[in-house]
């Protein structure tokens, strides 16, 4: 099994399953009520923290209450599948079916990119990853392999900020909504190429771990 591949699964799949539960936990608190629609903002205009604190997402179930308690219930599952099961036989399938049920109840549209590409990465737990081997230098594979533990807390810590700032509009010493809004989608785009760099860094760590107890 590579060992840093489902550590950085499972971390990713975490901290999605954290923002599909704020999702829904503010879409319950819009009540009983009505979608109006499929695309909704999670965030209802009596909770707003912020001008840009919407939260938006896509839902096939017209009511708030509905949407948002099945939303907390696939982010839990995906919580716990992270951990305990997505290195299983079926598991990475598992998990792309459950981010998908929750991006089709109200879990959020931001991070579509985000869980495909750890889906993606999380075929790869049980593989050999024959192809990183032939693609990766050496030399280059023993620099990255030292990094991916520390680019996943660097990567992890952006997107909690931006989960953080999506939700309260908070950045200390920032009052402007429209500069906040620059601040969260910037990190959000820096989060997302640190995680590029986490799992090919992880692969290295893999790929090396895997050559020492061969040899």
């Amino acid at each position: 099994m590579n060992s840093a591949t489902r550590v950085i699964v499972a971390t990713l799949g975490v901290l999605f399953g954290i923002s599909g539960m704020s999702h829904g936990f503010f879409e319950t608190l819009q009540g009983n009520s009505p979608t109006g629609g499929m695309f909704i903002s999670a965030i209802g205009e009596v909770h707003r923290m912020w001008p840009h604190g919407n939260e938006y997402a896509f839902t096939v179930i017209p009511n708030f209450l509905v949407t948002g308690i099945l939303a907390m219930i696939l982010s839990l599952a995906i919580m716990i599948w992270s951990v305990g099961f997505v290195h299983k036989k079926n598991g990475p399938l598992i998990f792309l079916l459950l981010f998908i049920l929750l991006f089709l109840v109200g879990g959020g549209i931001a991070q579509i990119v985000f869980f495909t590409l750890t889906w993606a990465v999380s075929t790869r737990i049980n593989k050999p990853l024959t192809w990183w081997r032939k693609v990766l230098p050496e030399r280059g594979r023993r620099v990255l392999s030292k990094l991916w533990l520390w680019s996943l807390i660097a990567g992890s810590l952006l997107l909690v900020l931006v989960l953080e700032i999506a939700t309260f509009g908070f950045v200390p010493g920032v009052n402007d909504p429209d500069l906040i809004l620059t601040i969260m989608l910037s990190s959000l785009g820096v989060g997302l190429g640190i995680f590029l760099l986490t799992f090919v860094a992880g692969f290295a760590y893999d790929i090396e771990r895997q050559a020492k107890i061969v040899g």
